[in-house]
């Protein structure tokens, strides 16, 4: 399929808004807000909502039975920011629960986390535990919060001179073949760069600070309830030898998702779809 066609796929799904207690939140959405079960969505550092295309449609496709919501993280998209310049994760969880209580979603969810929204989602999660039926992180990053001072510093400034130099576009060109596997399609490429260029310069700076200081596995050890942890075989970005390792640390098993990339949602989209029991579409890859 072309870009164009995963362009236009992604319009069955606007963006919506709604004002919260902290402001406003950007999301877009699948499926019945009535539906048994929620899931609920979380992109990574470079990304944005438009990354959970091929779950939006498996939701669509079946709207009774499952309801999925995601998010422009705070910062991302109209979303407002957190208000601290060297925000952790509890900031966005924070927002998090505020844009659910603005949805009436007090339900049980499973929450899912890609990428850096494993440290959000892992967070929210051991903050408010009752409401979380299940947290799946999908190729996690566990930030660098427990390595020595020199390496956050380094890990944080180098990410920022890319910034200033490159540009979100930049980084996005420079970047967005390193997210999926040598056996993705150009379309997939392309669509990746899109979203990846979408980001606001501020907003991309505040996730920076998170990733250089957090710590999942800390977070972790706070959490009690179910855990999945996914990852595919031929992410660069978070390897899979890291995930397992995060997994074997939670005494959890490490989910195959096949020899896809970092971009998982998109690429491995069957195997997330499975993960998350999500309705079977007959085509869910670009």
């Amino acid at each position: 399929m072309s870009e164009h066609t995963l362009q236009k796929r992604l319009l069955h799904f606007a963006l919506q808004g709604v004002d919260t207690s902290v402001g406003r939140v950007q999301y877009r959405e699948a499926g019945n807000a009535q539906a048994p079960r929620t899931c609920v969505l979380l992109h990574g550092i470079g990304s944005g909502s438009a990354s959970w295309l091929a779950q939006l449609e498996a939701a669509a496709s079946a709207p009774d039975e499952v309801h999925v919501l995601a998010w422009e993280a705070p910062g991302y998209g109209d979303s407002r920011a957190v208000q601290s310049e060297h925000p952790r994760a509890s900031d966005y969880a924070h927002h998090l629960w505020a844009w659910l209580n603005a949805l009436h979603i007090t339900h049980p969810i499973t929450l899912v986390g890609h990428s850096l929204g494993a440290l959000m989602a892992a967070s929210a999660a051991i903050s408010q535990p009752s409401r979380v039926q299940q947290l799946v992180l999908l190729a996690p990053a566990q930030g660098y919060g427990a390595s020595p001072a020199e390496i956050r510093n380094q890990k944080r400034d180098d990410r920022l001179h890319n910034l200033t130099t490159l540009g979100p576009a930049g980084i996005a060109a420079q970047r967005s073949k390193a997210m999926l596997s040598d056996r993705a399609t150009e379309a997939q490429i392309t669509f990746i760069q899109h979203i990846m260029a979408q980001v606001h310069v501020h907003g991309y700076t505040q996730a920076t600070h998170l990733l250089a200081q957090g710590d999942l596995l800390t977070d972790l050890t706070q959490w009690s309830g179910s855990l999945t942890v996914a990852s595919g075989r031929s992410d660069t970005i978070t390897p899979m030898a890291n995930c397992q390792a995060l997994a074997q640390a939670c005494q959890v098993n490490w989910h195959d998702l096949g020899d896809v990339g970092h971009a998982c949602a998109l690429e491995g989209a069957a195997a997330i779809n499975a993960l998350l029991q999500l309705p079977t579409l007959n085509k869910v890859n670009a």
